[in-house]
């Protein structure tokens, strides 16, 4: 017989990790380096993306 490996299953905060905050609204923001022009408007845009879930805001300024 073969070696006998035992398997657990994942604990809820392993499987939720990060995203139980994302859910109720407590993104953690993060600045994207690129810098774009909204030529409609004549402003600059800032693009923001959660290092969590990966959602997108964009910000004029």
């Amino acid at each position: 017989m073969g070696e006998v490996i035992k398997f657990s299953q994942p604990s809820a905060t392993q499987k939720n990790k990060g995203k139980t905050l994302c859910k109720r609204g407590f993104h953690k923001w993060e600045i994207q380096q690129e810098k774009k022009f909204d030529v409609k408007q004549g402003k600059l845009v800032t693009v923001y993306q959660c290092s969590r879930c990966g959602n997108k805001k964009t910000k004029l300024l």
